[in-house]
């Protein structure tokens, strides 16, 4: 494909090479040729095995576990890209990892997402294109272009087809930082929301002091951005039981799922979690209950527009959105 005299070329670090093959496949592509791997101490070792001088350059690295490593890929893969003199190099980060060190939450705390944003722009990146920041704000770290996809609709389409009575469902907020988030997957069904308040007395500790809204003969559907070790939205899950919801699903665009989380979910009461592809699922965190999603042709869209100078926001606009049984 060349768009004004430009070529694209589509690399891949080893986070997520079968949604980076995919997004190549849609496009009408093949996977950039690149070696990454690691010397015999431990560190990256590079090798671009083709020329991308004047390229439009997009590499796909979700910075997931091991994150430190896949970031690392990422960091070394835009440099290579760059000393090679690309035209323009894209990270294409499904996942950004550190996003939820956004803030200082308490005295002498790190922003890790901040210092992220800086070494990505240090390496000679000049766009970012991700889904479902922790918290959209992480934007305006950088100071190049950032797209920002949205996973809610593609995660309500499924509901949209997998739940027959939409009138009895019900979109519950895990917290009133996600409130925003499931009100916006809420209107793609045009569901009533629900609100937990909850408390962290610790790390990685959740305790739920209350229920906002309605949920009792409910089929409730909780929404996050990412689901980690899975203590909260368990423990949602049976409160809400408690409170007299008939079913409980969990939803996310980001499944981390450290730790124990898989037998967790096992033994819980969540009759299904959905997930997208934006990080890969081993065959180690398979489960009956869990279902992925693919967004990889959401991204292909996304990267076709920007090679094209096109607009991308159409692809987020929540008035647009039509669902078909």
């Amino acid at each position: 494909m060349i768009y004004h005299g430009k070529e694209i070329k589509i690399f891949s670090g080893n986070s997520n090479r079968e949604m980076a093959w995919e997004i190549a496949q849609i496009l009408g592509v093949s996977l950039g040729i690149a070696t990454v791997g690691k010397f015999s101490d431990g560190e990256i070792s590079v090798s671009i095995g083709e020329v991308v001088r004047g390229a439009d350059v997009f590499v796909i690295q979700s910075t997931c576990d091991p994150v430190n490593e896949n970031l690392m890929e990422l960091l070394i893969m835009i440099d290579a890209l760059k000393r090679a003199s690309a035209g323009c190099v894209t990270a294409v980060m499904p996942y950004f990892g550190y996003g939820r060190q956004d803030r200082k939450a308490k005295a002498r705390d790190p922003i890790s997402a901040k210092l992220v944003s800086n070494l990505l722009t240090s390496a000679g990146v000049d766009r970012v294109l991700t889904m479902d920041f922790h918290v959209p704000q992480i934007q305006g770290f950088f100071d190049i272009p950032v797209d920002h996809l949205e996973g809610g609709r593609e995660l309500a389409q499924y509901f949209f087809k997998a739940l027959p009575d939409l009138d009895s469902a019900v979109a519950v907020s895990p917290d009133a930082g996600s409130a925003n988030r499931t009100r916006k997957f809420a209107q793609y069904l045009d569901l009533p929301i629900a609100i937990v308040d909850k408390r962290r007395p610790a790390h990685n500790v959740a305790e739920i002091v209350n229920i906002i809204g309605d949920v009792k003969g409910k089929v409730c559907i909780i929404i996050d951005d990412l689901i980690d070790t899975g203590g909260t939205v368990i423990n949602t899950a049976n409160m809400l039981m408690e409170y007299g919801a008939t079913d409980v699903y969990a939803t996310c665009s980001h499944g981390v799922l450290s730790g124990n989380a898989v037998s967790q979910f096992s033994e819980s009461c969540i009759k299904e979690l959905v997930l997208l592809n934006t990080i890969p699922l081993p065959e180690g965190k398979k489960n009956p209950k869990f279902r992925q999603l693919s967004v990889s042709k959401l991204f292909a869209e996304a990267i076709d527009r920007i090679y094209g100078c096109r607009s991308i926001s159409t692809l987020f606009d929540r008035r647009q959105i039509r669902f078909d049984k």
